[in-house]
């Protein structure tokens, strides 16, 4: 979609134009974060300004859930960034299992905290993975990051109006309480 075609920035076309089309010329950049797989199917994994500051080293929280969602007993997953009093921020990790996975759930968190070592590297710290059982989202299924971290962090956060299912909080507050967070 070349310049002149789509809307742009109040007052500021050329912001616009250096925003979303200088750094691939031809495209338009969404700044969403994704694949495609070997069947032709887009997977859209979060936002490319979506990162956290461990230990000063920025890192793409979505780069970490694509390579959760690559285990093949996961069938989805979040990463948030907890606060940490040494780090700044930990990323921390939520995985749902596909159904009929009965393999034990720390054998699956141990093997994807070894893949996230493996193929993003130690500068990652990334060491805390829970297995449950559903992830809050919205209607329209958009998983509610910011209010998980929120839960982590034992911060004060607002319902938010678009939520599926409220009961998903709670649940996961008791998960994030036994890991040492939401206390």
């Amino acid at each position: 979609m070349p310049p002149g075609t789509a809307p742009t920035l109040w007052n500021a076309d050329e912001r616009f134009v250096e925003s979303y089309f200088a750094d691939l010329p031809g495209h338009y950049t969404t700044l969403d974060a994704g694949f495609v797989d070997e069947d032709g199917y887009v997977f859209v994994m979060g936002r490319t300004d979506d990162v956290i500051n461990v230990a000063g080293h920025r890192l793409s929280t979505g780069a970490i859930e694509e390579v959760l969602s690559s285990h093949p007993d996961v069938a989805e997953c979040a990463v948030i960034g907890p606060a940490d009093e040494l780090k700044g921020q930990v990323p921390l990790g939520l995985v749902v299992l596909k159904a009929g996975v009965s393999r034990e759930a720390s054998a699956i968190s141990a093997e994807v905290v070894a893949l996230v070592r493996e193929r993003i590297g130690p500068v990652a710290a990334f060491k805390t993975c829970a297995v449950v059982e559903r992830l809050p989202k919205t209607r329209s299924g958009k998983i509610l990051r910011g209010t998980l971290r929120k839960i982590a962090d034992h911060e004060t956060y607002k319902l938010p109006a678009t939520i599926d299912d409220p009961a998903t909080l709670s649940e996961i507050e008791a998960v994030l309480k036994g890991l040492g967070y939401a206390k």
